[in-house]
């Protein structure tokens, strides 16, 4: 069994405690084995449990019983939970950096990121708009052939484009950047998830899916087509749905995973419903990578009262999708 990597994110953030308590609770909540990559000194901060350094992955196994395992990277500078600086940023960029090289070299199963400070990493030079992109540029695959799932308990949604304005979003949509996010997301699921027949849903742009074309002709001119293209490809697609009625219990039963056109059509419905469970996971890379679906939350961090429910649900789903690619190679 290869243990699990996991970035620690900002130093200054909830990763290095969400990680920590995950720890704790590795018995009850029957976490694969994992080891932290960052700077200690960001537990150390947060947290009074056991940690071992550790020098590659292969000591994780034998280390995780008794104490989280983690690789030193760079000295993050002064460390205050809550006051994010620059140094803080460029020990999360390595600890990224080391983490998805891991990975790649075939050391760690999957690994899991912690939240980063999109706005601390541009001043060192950062120039991606995400983890995402970012991980995608390091394993070689195009922007255009990942996708970004939110998955939770009852939920997975999939936004056709990421993070940017949404004029910008709205201008950028096309058939065949939807053709390539559901073919992405249809072997995703199924090499990941197990899931030999995915059901896909994809949501239109307008109020109730633009009405006919009185509210917007988006669905008609782009969607629709797409959706005609997938049928015929013979995926299991249904669409254009209307955003505001897809979400309830009863709709979210017709489908496995919904394509939503935009971030925040995808990332509200996931977040309302799962906050505390929701996991990112990068369809489309030759590694498995997922992370937890919340933010540095600098105002709560170093508090203890961090809720370590994501970063668990994003281990557990990294070892799930592992075991899936695993069974299926």
């Amino acid at each position: 069994m290869l243990p699990l990597a996991i970035s620690l994110g900002d130093p200054s953030g909830i990763g290095p405690e969400t990680v920590a308590r995950a720890w704790e609770r590795r018995d009850t909540e029957r976490l694969q084995p994992f080891f932290a990559v960052g700077d200690a000194r960001s537990i150390e901060a947060v947290w009074q449990g056991p940690i071992a350094c550790i020098s590659g992955p292969d000591e994780a196994l034998a280390a995780f019983a008794d104490a989280l395992p983690i690789i030193q990277v760079e000295d993050a500078g002064d460390i205050a939970p809550g006051e994010p600086n620059v140094a803080g940023a460029r020990c999360a960029l390595d600890a990224l950096e080391l983490a998805v090289g891991l990975a790649r070299s075939g050391a760690t199963a999957a690994i899991v990121t912690g939240p980063v400070a999109k706005a601390r990493l541009y001043e060192i030079g950062f120039t991606h708009p995400g983890q995402t992109e970012f991980v995608a540029e390091r394993c070689g695959v195009s922007r255009a052939n990942v996708a970004m799932m939110l998955a939770g308990p009852t939920l997975r949604t999939v936004p056709i484009t990421m993070h940017m304005p949404l004029r910008e979003a709205i201008d950028l949509l096309s058939v065949d950047l939807i053709l390539a996010r559901a073919r992405t997301v249809e072997r995703g699921l199924i090499r990941d998830f197990g899931i030999e027949r995915p059901r896909l849903a994809v949501a239109g742009l307008n109020p109730h899916a633009g009405e006919g074309g009185a509210l917007g002709r988006e669905e008609i001119e782009i969607v629709a087509p797409a959706i005609e293209r997938l049928r015929e490809e013979g995926m299991e697609v249904i669409g254009p749905l209307s955003p505001d009625t897809m979400f309830h219990e009863r709709g979210r039963a017709a489908y496995d995973v919904a394509l939503c056109l935009y971030h925040d059509q995808a990332l509200i419905p996931l977040k309302t419903l799962h906050f505390d469970s929701g996991v990112n996971v990068t369809l489309g890379l030759p590694i498995v990578r997922a992370a937890p679906d919340h933010g540095t939350a600098f105002d709560i961090a170093g508090k203890g009262i961090a809720d370590p429910g994501a970063m668990i649900a994003a281990i557990r789903m990294a070892g799930e999708c592992a075991e899936h690619r695993a069974r299926a190679s």
